[in-house]
């Protein structure tokens, strides 16, 4: 499922950032340490890195779903278990840039318009076992203490 969520945020941003901007960076899911780039990941790049993951106890249900089929039989289904998976997103300009700092700036500006423009996934970038979700996946930006040194 995580995989699924990480192509699904590669998908919206190359969909959603502007074409002269895609054509140029590597969007990557990397622990952005002191050893940032991995080898895997050309500069400039946007990184996606998922620091925590933790069951939403606000939207836990312990309500069976039932499904009644043609034949007269039905399917019971657990409810999903909603996650809330946060991620830290860092931008990395070129190492040949002359404004390192300008080209940050501007990419993490593009990037946060993206992730601002949805309340909620859009349903036609979901991936894999994302897709058909019934529940809106949403979109938040990084609440105040959500992250600590």
């Amino acid at each position: 499922m995580i995989d699924d969520l990480d192509k699904t945020l590669e998908k919206l941003l190359r969909q959603a950032l502007p074409q002269e901007l895609i054509s140029q960076i590597t969007i990557s899911f990397a622990a952005p340490n002191d050893q940032f780039p991995p080898t895997s990941v050309t500069l400039p790049a946007i990184d996606l890195f998922l620091y925590d993951v933790r069951e939403n106890l606000n939207l836990r249900s312990n309500e069976w779903t039932m499904k009644r089929h043609s034949n007269g039989t039905v399917t019971k289904k657990r409810p999903p278990v909603r996650v809330e998976c946060s991620y830290l997103v860092t931008v990395w300009p070129s190492e040949s840039t002359p404004n390192p700092v300008s080209d940050e700036h501007h990419l993490l500006g593009e990037v946060m318009k993206v992730l601002l423009r949805y309340a909620t996934i859009p349903a036609e970038v979901l991936h894999g076992s994302l897709k058909g979700h019934e529940s809106p996946l949403p979109v938040m930006s990084l609440q105040i203490g959500r992250l600590q040194n």
